[in-house]
């Protein structure tokens, strides 16, 4: 049964992450945020969700999507990473943005979030034909047993179809960092071999490439998990947690560069 409401956890400072980051090739160092001023945004957020149960709470009510509800974060589907960026804009002025990672049930854009790191027009387009044909592969694989040659055959051709559309759904990805440098997801990423699926699909980037987009200061970033735990059981309700290491760590480096004094 989907939860009414969730009690928000109290904040044991001592156990927060630190600060979130990357290492940057071009300075030889790493670039931070601290977390703590986010942290509180965070909270309030967390009481945004309660309150509303849903993410689309910038609209009124009778203008809801019943995909923004956040009892499918406490069902079969389970729970997802939130996050925070507090930033100054050209004025001075203190701003807030929010994002949620990946998609939010079938959703990339939600108002009120910051939007994906691509065009989601482009996207679409680009994966259509190739899914239809990498599920059709699949079902004729089920179809052969296995161990057999001609299975064998399909399951490459099948990889090789999925690689190649990896390869392209990157290309879409262009990071901005403050330094008004533009690069593609793989000159950026800094991690062994090609970036993994998802990677600048998580709240830091997403937040990261909006404020730098945009002419906006980031002082502070700060993410948590809000749902039913993940199936690993790492992942609990109200937490906080650091950038993941796989997929953003390896680009933050370059998104932050250009923000601290060398």
């Amino acid at each position: 049964m989907p939860l009414e409401s969730v009690s928000i956890p109290e904040v044991d400072e001592s156990s927060l992450p630190a600060a979130s980051g990357g290492w940057c090739r071009r300075c030889g160092r790493m670039h931070t945020l601290p977390s703590a001023q986010a942290r509180q945004a965070c909270l309030s957020l967390m009481d945004q969700l309660n309150q509303h149960r849903r993410i689309d709470f910038s609209l009124p009510e009778a203008m809801a999507d019943p995909r923004c509800a956040t009892s499918e974060l406490f069902g079969a589907a389970r729970g997802k990473m939130f996050g925070v960026l507090t930033c100054r804009d050209s004025h001075g002025r203190p701003k807030v943005l929010r994002a949620f990672s990946g998609q939010y049930n079938g959703l990339w854009q939600v108002e009120g979030w910051v939007r994906p790191l691509f065009a989601v027009t482009a996207f679409n387009a680009l994966i259509r034909a190739p899914e239809q044909e990498i599920k059709r592969l699949g079902r004729e694989m089920a179809s052969w047993s296995p161990g057999s040659e001609h299975r064998r055959r399909l399951f490459l051709q099948r990889r090789t179809l999925s690689q190649k559309l990896m390869r392209e759904i990157h290309d879409l990805y262009q990071l901005i960092n403050f330094r008004g440098e533009i690069v593609p997801l793989d000159a950026a990423f800094i991690g062994n071999g090609a970036p993994p699926s998802g990677t600048a699909d998580c709240c830091g980037p997403k937040l990261l490439h909006h404020a730098a987009a945009h002419g906006l200061v980031p002082e502070s970033m700060a993410e948590f998990y809000w749902g039913r735990s993940n199936a690993s059981g790492t992942k609990q309700q109200g937490q906080f947690y650091p950038a993941c290491a796989a997929r953003c760590q390896t680009i933050l480096g370059f998104m932050l560069c250009g923000l601290q004094p060398e």
